[in-house]
């Protein structure tokens, strides 16, 4: 969302449409090739169009629709927020439901694309949350938060004990003693 007080720029809306369009109809295009691929009977190269060519064109248009919509929006509203992308949304779902034939099914995908799309750009557009500070590094950030959760070694052997990995200073002697005790055998020291 845009933060208030920064004067909007209008976006080429047509640019982004056309863009959206080969995008999606490109992926149509594949999905269609794996719909074709798995049909029970051979339908030959050209069964991607002719066969389940609508795919390709489905896919292209609620591409299109959705990027046209969102940036329309944006440029007469003269707002970037998620109000564009529901909008956008909502007809491109619309787009989905007209395959069906219905006035509910092109209400419903509509609604549930605009709810989807919106909450998604509502929240950052990232499935992994809000970046914290763009200014600092995030390994940075990363080794701030080991060193502020390290624990002491010796707290961590009386816990877990030696062994798999975790060992304390001096356990190599410790070790050649138990084993001298118990089996009799001299462990050379490493050097």
């Amino acid at each position: 969302m845009a933060p208030e007080g920064e004067h909007y720029q209008p976006k080429d809306a047509v640019k982004a449409a056309i863009s959206g369009t080969m995008v999606t109809g490109g992926a149509g295009a594949l999905v269609s090739a794996v719909q074709n691929s798995l049909s029970k009977r051979n339908l030959g190269a050209w069964g991607i169009f002719t066969r389940t060519g609508s795919t390709i064109g489905i896919f292209a248009a609620v591409g299109g629709t959705y990027e046209f919509a969102r940036l329309a929006s944006a440029n007469l509203r003269e707002k970037d927020d998620s109000y564009n992308t529901a909008l956008g949304g909502f007809l491109a779902g619309s787009v989905m439901g007209l395959r069906h034939g219905t006035t509910p099914a092109i209400l419903g995908l509509g609604a549930l694309a605009a709810v989807v799309m919106s909450a998604y750009d509502y929240t950052g557009g990232s499935l992994s949350g809000f970046k914290k500070d763009k200014d600092l590094d995030e390994f940075e950030r990363k080794e701030a938060l080991r060193k502020n959760r390290r624990r002491p070694i010796q707290e961590t052997i009386s816990e877990l004990g030696e062994g798999r990995g975790i060992y304390g200073p001096g356990y190599d002697e410790r070790r050649r003693e138990r084993i001298k005790e118990k089996y009799g055998i001299d462990v050379p020291a490493k050097s």
